[in-house]
């Protein structure tokens, strides 16, 4: 009997392919509803999430089969690792599918913000010609602040190689990654370099809203902040706060604090003040959670996990 794969959620179609061919019965079905998928789960010995669903122990339980959970992407905080390790189910993610599509929309995001794009676009469209209003500064000789360097802080400090920048990074749980394209730093040290502020952390107990009033004020100087990473790593309200000081001079937002599980489900009417001062800044760029999501890192994410499952 083949052994069977349920897909939860929509991945690109190599993966099915991919495991179909290697033996694997796979089987759509990311139409179903948490319940639908409960009943069914004890049928399946790997499973295939992106993030709108969550692996609790409900559904640990009900998955006597499991033998492995595939996610496209990097995060993991929908899986209960600490469950999964008990149960011996192997787990998987694809963060080398989409660092590079990360690290081209931070540096996007940092030049637009140096550049005053959206507020030179807008006007523009106006027929304004407002020049010296939108002069910009220029990116050389800056220090760029890479907080946590996984597969896209690394990702990032390779792109911004022929910059002419300097390229730091802290990251609490790793040493002795310095390198050409990277110098590793101490907090104080840290705090006191960088120009721009460029987040590259999970979402943990640890890292929800890390950086707050308190962790900006740290810095000596007036930042620029980018944040790819998860919304929660940063409290809104703060970085409201941080725009209006001057503290923040600008910032980049691929992800927001107010985001439903499944990064699809944002209704303007519902998010508080805060959010509305950052959407009405012309010194914000906001994007839908799209850093990594490019026509090729839809591929190369599931390609990835293919890579992994059939390697296992």
């Amino acid at each position: 009997m083949k052994p069977k794969v349920i897909f939860i959620d929509s991945v690109h179609p190599i993966l099915f392919e991919r495991l179909e061919q290697s033996g694997y019965e796979c089987h759509w079905k990311n139409d179903l509803n948490r319940s639908e998928i409960l009943s069914i789960l004890p049928n399946y010995t790997g499973a295939i999430i992106r993030s709108k669903f969550k692996f609790d122990e409900e559904v640990f339980e009900k998955s006597t089969q499991l033998k492995w959970i595939a996610r496209s992407g990097a995060g993991m905080e929908n899986i209960n690792a600490k469950i999964a390790r008990n149960k011996n189910i192997q787990l998987f993610n694809s963060p080398e599918g989409n660092r590079d599509a990360v690290a081209e929309h931070c540096i996007m995001m940092i030049l637009s913000l140096f550049n005053q794009l959206n507020q030179a676009d807008s006007e523009v469209r106006l027929g304004q010609w407002n020049r010296e209003k939108n002069r910009g500064i220029e990116l050389k000789g800056k220090t760029i602040g890479l907080l946590g360097y996984g597969y896209m802080g690394e990702a990032l400090a390779k792109r911004l190689t022929g910059f002419g920048v300097t390229t730091i990074a802290y990251d609490k749980y790793k040493t002795n990654f310095s390198s050409e394209i990277v110098t590793e730093v101490d907090l104080e040290t840290f705090f006191k370099q960088s120009d721009i502020l460029s987040i590259h952390l999970p979402l943990t107990k640890e890292t929800t809203f890390l950086v707050d009033e308190s962790f900006l004020n740290r810095f000596d100087k007036n930042i620029y902040l980018i944040n790819t990473a998860r919304g929660k790593n940063v409290k809104t309200a703060d970085l409201a706060s941080a725009l209006i000081t001057g503290k923040v001079v600008g910032a980049g937002l691929d992800v927001l604090e107010y985001e439903k599980t499944s990064f699809e489900d944002l209704k303007k009417e519902e998010l508080p003040t805060d959010f509305q001062y950052l959407a009405g800044s012309n010194r914000v760029v906001l994007s839908p959670h799209v850093a990594g999501w490019t026509k090729e890192s839809y591929f190369k994410l599931s390609n990835v996990l293919a890579n992994k499952i059939l390697s296992r």
